[in-house]
């Protein structure tokens, strides 16, 4: 299936037809590692279209510029402004400048940009100080303190990096598995068949390895496809699987430091820190990590809807708590919408 066969969308409250073309709105674009979700919202509140594609991180995805692109041209031409959250951006130069070029290679409209996990921050915390804890295909933590001065940890990148991220779980499952397979670990078999049968391996050490390595052999995208085993892992941790919550306890161990760094690159060692990524939809996780350094704050808005606060700032807009609140709701009922269509597609 190519990446764009993969692109699910709706348009203007999933009603399937395209708004008035005079209609104020504004735009934002959350390009991560594993999705990109374009959403238009108009002025009255309302979602004019949102859609899903493949992610568009230029690190490693070929196609991301193609990806990008073909989401800018989705945006309707009288968009007031456009807000972008890329993975990857501001990494290096030459990529940054590439992520640059294919934006205002299509948009007019004033653009602010920055990467993935700053705009998640945005929407937690509304533009205000904390750490945001980002973990899905990768991790990272931002932190700010509400005026103008931010700072970073981690998101070094799944070779040397990403620690307690999506793919780093999915890696040290898969590592477990193997080692089982071969004998050098004894201790953890009641790992072997239900990790095996939930991948859609044979349960028959026999077998398995090769099924495998078949596996392995047919992956589009390893880094995705393996981040998406994150979820398996949660799921047996909750059901009592030792070696499942071992593994969500060591990514909540790598996780817990990123925040503790965060914090003690700003005077108020207690900031309040709140989560992104699909990776911490985990309640086992996010507990996991609150022994370690306190309850988070749940996020005001979704890493989309930090990008449409920034937007909907460039605009004029002038947002507050209740528009904050209001769209964080709509936001809500979208992306349900959504992700009901994408299953049964």
């Amino acid at each position: 299936m190519s990446a764009f066969q993969q692109i699910i969308s709706f348009q203007d409250q999933f009603s399937g037809q395209p708004g008035p073309v005079t209609e104020s709105s504004i735009a934002a674009i959350d390009g991560g590692g594993t999705k990109t979700l374009l959403v238009v919202l108009h002025r009255d509140g309302t979602v004019g279209r949102i859609v899903r594609a493949p992610g568009c991180n230029p690190f490693d995805r070929p196609d991301w510029k193609a990806i990008l692109q073909s989401l800018l041209t989705q945006i309707p031409r009288t968009t007031e402004a456009l807000a972008l959250g890329l993975a990857g951006y501001g990494e290096t130069r030459l990529f940054g400048q590439r992520q640059r070029d294919a934006v205002h290679d299509i948009m007019s409209c004033p653009v602010h940009i920055t990467g993935d996990v700053e705009m998640a921050c945005t929407g937690a915390f509304g533009g205000q100080a904390g750490v945001l804890l980002l973990s899905g295909t990768g991790s990272m933590a931002w932190a700010t303190d509400g005026r103008g001065h931010h700072d970073r940890v981690g998101g070094w990148g799944s070779l040397f990096g990403d620690e307690g991220s999506a793919f780093w779980i999915g890696r040290q499952a898969l590592s477990l598995l193997t080692m089982l397979l071969d004998g050098r670990n004894q201790d953890d078999q009641a790992f072997f068949e239900p990790f095996a049968t939930a991948m859609g391996l044979p349960p028959d050490p026999l077998t398995c390895g090769a099924a495998l390595m078949e596996w392995y052999g047919s992956l589009e995208h390893e880094r995705s496809s393996v981040a998406a085993l994150a979820r398996v892992i949660s799921d047996l941790a909750g059901q009592g699987v030792v070696p499942a919550r071992r593994l969500m306890t060591q990514a909540a161990d790598h996780l817990g430091l990123h925040i503790d760094a965060a914090r003690r690159k700003f005077p108020d060692a207690h900031l309040p820190w709140s989560y992104a990524g699909g990776t911490l939809q985990s309640p086992i996780l996010r507990h996991a990590i609150a022994e370690r350094c306190g309850a988070p704050v749940p996020p005001r808005l979704t890493p989309i809807g930090g990008g449409l606060l920034s937007a909907a700032r460039l605009a004029g807009w002038a947002p507050d708590d209740r528009w904050i609140a209001r769209t964080a709701q709509t936001l809500h009922s979208a992306e349900t919408a959504l992700t009901m269509e994408t299953s049964a597609s």
